[in-house]
C-alpha cells in the first residue's frame, strides 16, 4: 500500500505524532482540494490562448539555462534516532504540491495545469506529492514500486511552480515557464545587504523608513534531495522575492535591513511548549527528519526557524517603538500552522504569534492579526483562541473542512475570554479572486478592525491564494494584495508588519510581495478602490460570517441588514445541507479523476442537485 512509502519518516521527539497514528483526518496540504471546481472555465495563467498573462515588470527574472532543471538525489544514508540506517529513496513523502488530481484546478479559472488527455485519464490514488508526480496504471497495491522506474526520468519539474511536465514539453503546462529556467537577480540583491545592514543601525529618524527582515541562513533550510520531486516550500521562494525587490529599486535604497538574531527560548515559551521547542532544536543533530509527512527539517532548520522568529519579534518591537514606520519579514520556514505543541504544514515556529507577543511586550495592548494565506492558520488561532487582546482574522479556503488543514469554520469564534476574537472567513470553493477578498475586507475585516482599534496590525501574508499557485488554486492578483495592504494601513495608525507565510509560484509571490512593499513605502495601491461585486459563493460566505459575528461585533448588524435587503434571503441551507453532503461523500471516497468527474458525475448531479447533466459548470461565476 502507499502507506509503506513513509516507513522511513523520522520522529524527532515524543510529542511529535507518528504518521500511522491518526488523531483525526486532516486534508492534505493542497492535494485533492479543488472539489467540484475541476475542468471548467478559462485558465487565467495563460489567458486560455497559451500565453502567460503574468506581468513581468519589477518581477523576478527566471532565465533559460543550457540544460533542463536538475534535481539531484543525495543517496547518503540517513542518520536515525536510534543510530540505524535506512534508504533515502522514498523516506518521508510529502503531501500536496498540487490541487485536484491533475494540478491546480478551480472553477473560475479552470485548470492551471494540463497534461495531455491520455495522462489526465490515468488513475491516481492517495494524497501526496508522490501520487501527483508518479503515474502508474497498476492498482493501489504497489509494494513492488521501484524508485528508479523509467517513468520518473520522463518528467521535469518547473522551477517556477514545481509542477511536473512531460519530458518533451518545453514550457510548463501550468505556468508556461521555460524548461531549464533559473532564478536571476538574487546576486544583485546580495551585493547590497551589507550596505543596508549598516543603514539599519541608524534609527534616529522615527516613522521614516520601511524595514526588511532577512538573513541568508534561512536559505539553508531545505529538504534533503532524496526525492525526484521538489518540495514546494523551498529556498528559491526567498531568492525570488529578494530579486524582485532589487529589480524594482526598492532594496536597499528605500528600505533598511534589520540585523538578524535568533529568538530565545524564553521568547518562544510564550507561544510554544518546551517539548515543542526542544523537538525543533534536536533537528540540528540530524541529517534530515520529518515532523509530519510534509514538514521537513535538516541540520540548519532549527537555526533558520529561530532567525525567522527573531526577525519578526524585532520588527514588531521596532514598529511599536516608532523606530520604523512598518516592516516586511522576508522569512522562512513559515509559521502559521505551528501550534502550541506541534509543527505541521511546512511550519516550525509560529512567527506571527511570536511577533504579536513581542509587540505586547513592547507596549501594545491590542494586536490584530490578519491572515490571508489560502490555508487557515490553525496554529495562530490555537495560540490566541482564549486571548481577547489578540484579534485573529483569517480568510482562507475551507470547503466544509476538506481543504487543508480542515479548521477555520465560521463557528470557530474563540473560547472563554477570547470568544468573538477569532473571525474566520472560510471560502466554500476555489477560484476566489480580488473582488471576493476586497468585498470581505470592506464588510467584515475593516469594520471589526476599526471597532477593535489595535495598536499594531500583523499580516500573515501567504501568497498561495495568488493566481497560478499550484496549491491554492485561487485568483488573487498582485494588485489585489496591494489594495488589501493599503486598506490595513488605516488600522493602528499605519503600524503594520507583513510576515511571509506560504506561496509557491515564484513569479506570483515575487510580484505580489513587491506590490505589498511598495504600499508600505507609501505608494498608492495599483488596484481601483471602487465598488466590487463578489461571486455568489463569496457573498454567501460573507453573509454567514456576518450572521455569526454580529453578536460579538455590533458594528456588523447594520451591514448584515443592508446586504440582506439587497440580496434577499441567504442560501446557506444549500451550502450547509445538500452541497455539504455531496462534498463529504467526495472526500470520504477519494478516487481517480475519471471516477469523480467521469461517469459518476451524472449520478451526483441527478441525486444531489436535482438536475440532469449540463455542458459546463463554472463555479463562482
Amino acid at each position: 500500500m502507499r502507506d509503506l512509502r513513509s516507513h522511513c519518516v523520522r520522529i524527532m521527539a515524543s510529542d511529535i505524532r507518528p504518521l500511522n497514528s491518526k488523531k483525526r483526518e486532516v486534508p492534505s496540504h493542497g492535494r485533492q482540494n479543488c472539489g467540484d471546481q475541476a475542468f471548467h472555465g478559462k485558465c487565467q495563467s495563460c489567458d486560455g490562448v497559451g500565453k502567460p498573462s503574468h506581468s513581468r515588470e519589477n518581477v523576478i527574472s527566471l532565465k533559460e539555462d543550457c540544460g533542463t532543471c536538475s534535481f539531484n538525489s543525495d543517496h547518503a544514508d540517513a542518520l536515525l534516532v536510534d543510530g540505524a540506517k535506512c534508504s533515502l529513496a522514498r523516506s518521508g513523502h510529502i503531501d500536496s504540491a498540487g490541487c485536484g488530481d491533475n494540478g491546480c484546478l478551480h472553477g473560475k479559472n479552470g485548470s492551471c495545469m494540463a497534461f495531455d488527455d491520455q495522462e489526465s485519464d490515468r488513475e491516481q490514488g492517495g494524497h501526496t506529492l508522490d501520487d501527483l508526480f508518479f503515474f502508474n496504471d497498476e492498482d493501489e497495491d504497489d509494494i513492488d514500486w521501484e524508485p528508479a522506474a523509467p517513468v520518473v526520468e520522463n518528467r521535469w519539474f518547473c522551477l517556477n511552480c514545481t509542477v511536473p511536465n512531460l519530458d518533451e514539453v518545453t514550457h510548463c503546462q501550468n505556468c508556461h515557464e521555460l524548461k531549464g529556467s533559473e532564478v536571476a537577480g538574487y546576486d544583485d540583491f546580495k551585493t547590497h545587504i551589507a550596505q543596508a545592514a549598516s543603514a539599519s543601525a541608524d534609527t534616529a529618524s522615527p516613522l521614516a523608513s520601511t524595514a526588511i527582515g532577512f538573513d541568508e541562513r534561512m536559505l539553508l533550510h531545505n529538504e534533503i534531495e532524496i526525492k525526484p520531486n521538489p518540495h514546494p516550500e523551498r529556498p528559491e521562494r526567498l531568492r525570488a522575492i529578494a530579486a524582485s525587490l532589487a529589480a524594482a529599486g526598492i532594496f536597499p535604497s528605500k528600505c533598511v535591513l534589520v540585523p538578524p538574531r535568533e529568538i530565545t527560548k524564553d521568547e518562544l515559551l510564550m507561544a510554544h511548549t518546551s517539548d515543542h521547542i526542544e523537538s525543533i532544536e534536536q533537528t540540528k543533530n540530524m541529517l534530515y527528519s520529518y515532523f509530519t509527512s510534509d514538514t521537513y527539517a535538516n541540520g540548519h532548520s532549527a537555526c533558520a526557524a529561530k532567525l525567522a522568529a527573531g526577525l519578526c519579534a524585532d520588527l514588531a518591537s521596532l514598529i511599536l517603538s516608532g523606530h520604523v514606520r512598518n516592516g516586511f519579514a522576508l522569512v522562512r520556514p513559515p509559521g502559521h500552522h505551528a501550534g502550541v505543541k506541534q509543527a505541521m504544514g511546512f511550519c516550525l515556529h509560529n512567527n506571527a504569534a511570536v511577533a504579536a507577543l513581542a509587540a505586547q511586550k513592547a507596549g501594545a495592548k491590542k494586536v490584530l492579526i490578519v491572515d490571508w494565506d489560502v490555508h487557515h492558520g490553525n496554529g495562530t488561532q490555537e495560540i490566541f483562541e482564549g486571548d481577547k487582546s489578540v484579534l485573529y482574522v483569517s480568510l482562507h479556503r475551507h470547503e466544509d473542512g476538506s481543504f487543508y488543514p480542515g479548521t477555520g469554520a465560521v463557528h470557530e469564534v474563540g473560547v472563554l475570554d477570547g470568544e468573538g476574537f477569532s473571525v474566520n472567513i472560510p471560502w466554500s470553493c476555489g477560484g476566489v479572486g480580488d473582488n471576493d477578498y476586497i468585498f470581505a475586507f470592506q464588510h467584515v475585516v475593516l469594520p471589526i478592525a476599526a471597532e477593535f482599534a489595535p495598536d499594531i496590525t500583523i499580516i500573515s501574508a501567504g501568497f498561495d491564494a495568488a493566481r497560478g499557485d499550484p496549491l491554492g488554486c485561487c485568483d488573487v492578483t498582485p494588485a489585489g494584495y496591494s489594495l488589501m495592504t493599503a486598506m490595513l494601513t488605516s488600522c493602528s495608525e499605519g503600524k503594520l508588519l507583513v510576515i511571509l507565510e506560504g506561496g509557491y509560484n515564484l513569479r506570483s509571490i515575487s510580484s505580489s510581495a513587491t506590490e505589498v512593499v511598495k504600499v508600505l513605502l507609501g505608494d498608492s495601491p495599483s488596484h481601483g478602490t471602487g465598488a466590487t461585486a463578489p461571486s455568489k459563493e463569496g457573498m454567501q460566505t460573507v453573509l454567514q460570517v456576518l450572521e455569526t459575528q454580529q453578536k460579538y461585533w455590533p458594528v456588523l448588524v447594520p451591514i448584515l441588514a443592508s446586504l440582506q435587503a439587497h440580496q434577499g434571503p441567504t442560501s446557506s441551507k444549500y451550502v450547509n445541507g445538500v452541497n455539504k453532503l455531496k462534498r463529504r461523500m467526495l472526500v470520504a471516497r477519494p478516487g481517480p479523476v475519471w471516477w469523480k468527474w467521469g461517469s459518476k458525475r451524472l449520478l451526483y448531479e441527478v441525486l444531489f442537485e436535482g438536475r440532469g447533466p449540463r455542458k459546463s459548470k463554472a463555479k463562482g461565476k
